[in-house]
């Protein structure tokens, strides 16, 4: 039984990249024996880890026709933004509370040591790390295990769309001291123990880059169906 677990592990885990990378275009049908015959595994696991993808919105399924891959759209991605909204303004808000004085100075800590890195980084990777570790760390700081598992899951769903548009914003070279801005302001509103103006911190943030989701998307379509362009 164990030996059979860790296979469906392994192949989860691959498929579930390759589904956060969009390897299967928008909409495409999944073709399991092609996926069997590239993991080189059987079918049976092979489904096991497209239902999983499937429970965890990575993946679609419809009767009768078998996986597809998820939807690419702005409003798609808008709703994954609105979810976000409602997941981190709720641990800003907990943060504020249950945050020890010690846990806030060590983010502040963090948020200085890396506070170069955006200044220097041309690597929208790297970048993207920074981003999500700052909002990690408040959501590990609300206490609540649940939100931080959620937001994992909306990170990796939503990564593929911020990667565009963080490099669209590098070209642009307006998205790093914004950033960090605004993460400082999320920083202050804690450290004051003010959980409404953190909460509104925390929305303004990330509603910015949705707004921005529609162009993203625009050029993920061209990515992904013209890479050379």
């Amino acid at each position: 039984m164990a030996k059979a677990e860790s296979n469906v592990d392994r192949l989860y885990d691959a498929l579930r990249g390759m589904a956060a990378e969009f390897a299967f275009k928008p909409g495409e049908r999944i073709n399991e024996s092609a996926l069997a015959q590239q993991l080189n595994a059987s079918r049976t696991p092979i489904r096991e880890a497209l239902n999983r993808l499937v429970a965890e919105g990575f993946l679609t399924f419809q009767s009768g026709r078998g996986f597809f891959c998820r939807p690419l759209s702005p409003e798609a991605v808008l709703d994954l933004y609105e979810a976000r909204v409602a997941i981190e303004c709720e641990a800003a808000r907990l943060a504020c509370a249950r945050a020890s004085d010690d846990d806030l100075a060590e983010l502040a800590a963090w948020l200085d040591r890396i506070a170069p890195d955006y200044v220097t980084a041309t690597d929208a990777v790297r970048l993207l790390e920074m981003d999500e570790g700052f909002h990690r760390r408040i959501v590990a700081l609300s206490g609540n295990g649940e939100l931080a598992r959620l937001l994992d899951n909306l990170n990796d769903r939503v990564r593929y769309v911020r990667m565009i548009d963080l490099r669209a914003m590098q070209r642009g070279n307006a998205a790093r001291p914004d950033m960090m801005a605004a993460h400082r302001r999320i920083l202050d509103a804690l450290t004051a123990r003010d959980a409404e103006a953190a909460a509104q911190a925390m929305r303004a943030h990330i509603a910015r880059r949705r707004d921005e989701a529609a162009q993203a998307v625009r050029e993920a379509y061209a990515q992904l169906y013209v890479p050379d362009l």
